[in-house]
């Protein structure tokens, strides 16, 4: 399922939390949509699903618009940060629910995803802890065979243990059934081992929307060593350098490769590309628009 917002703006109050954003995920995909707190990633994610209707702009699926489509939005599964089910409701009565609701609830899969998610399906669920409530809510969204899967903060409160399990039987559906997924997460290391796409967003737009491998391609981090009295050179894009003494470390815009030679052509007497986390990224990317790393003396 392809999904595209086009100049999307959403209001609350005198609050633009979207303000002309334009997103695009391809079929298929495994998208992470990146951004600080309040940058408008929740929002986004509750328009992609059909729950908020845009104020202007367009929010479509395969072409279709997704707001009160009942045809589009039985094709997706949304897991927010907060859990929906019914106050007095066990996994069994949501499952009961799902069944009702969803044509593509296969009744075959849930029994048997039943033995990855080591809870009581029969106690009500207000009773369990945060981390049992996202089990839940993974167990009855892989059982729709959705198209696209949906998640905000998605293994927020699961131990490392459980957060393999459910990555695992995510990138399988991907693998296997062609299933799209939007991820929205401030765990940008766990993003990185899954995502083939990254969109960064800021104050309710997209500043950055690439190929993962595109992205960590164009900006490198390099540690070097110049000689006495050489500077670095003037036509390099420097975001970041740090470092004590003459060892120094820079984030800067290019490849690795035509960094490391056009430092090398200044007799460099010690030159390293190392790789970038995707956290790195997000922050050198961001430090123009007021999210860099301050250092305050206290």
């Amino acid at each position: 399922m392809k999904i595209e917002l086009i100049d999307v703006v959403k209001r609350f109050g005198n609050h633009a939390a979207l303000a002309g954003l334009n997103m695009n995920v391809p079929a298929g995909a495994v998208y992470g949509l990146v951004g600080s707190n309040g940058a408008g990633k929740t929002t986004a994610l509750r328009h992609i699903t059909g729950i908020l209707r845009a104020d202007s702009g367009s929010v479509l699926a395969d072409g279709e618009p997704v707001f009160e489509n009942v045809g589009v939005k039985a094709r997706m599964a949304f897991i927010p940060d907060e859990v929906f089910y019914f106050p007095q409701a066990s996994v069994n009565d949501m499952m009961r629910f799902y069944k009702s609701e969803y044509p593509s609830f296969d009744l075959d899969r849930f029994e048997k995803l039943g033995e990855a998610f080591p809870i009581d399906r029969k106690q009500p669920m207000r009773r369990f802890s945060r981390g049992m409530k996202k089990q839940a809510a993974f167990w009855l969204a892989l059982s729709l065979h959705p198209e696209l899967l949906v998640l905000d903060e998605p293994v927020d409160g699961l131990d490392p243990v459980m957060r393999r399990q459910v990555w695992s039987l995510l990138l399988s559906d991907v693998a296997e059934n062609g299933t799209g997924v939007i991820v929205s997460s401030h765990n940008l290391r766990e993003l990185e081992d899954v995502c083939d796409y990254v969109g960064f967003i800021n104050a309710g737009k997209m500043l950055l929307e690439r190929q993962l491998a595109e992205l960590q391609e164009n900006i490198c981090k390099i540690q070097l060593v110049m000689p006495e009295g050489k500077a670095i050179p003037p036509e390099l894009e420097v975001l970041h350098v740090d470092g004590p003494g003459r060892l120094k470390t820079l984030i800067v815009r290019g490849t690795p490769e035509a960094v490391t030679a056009r430092l090398e052509r200044e007799a460099a007497i010690f030159v390293d590309a190392v790789p970038l986390t995707l956290e790195e990224i997000f922050i050198y990317e961001l430090g123009g628009e007021g999210h860099e790393v301050r250092d305050i003396v206290l």
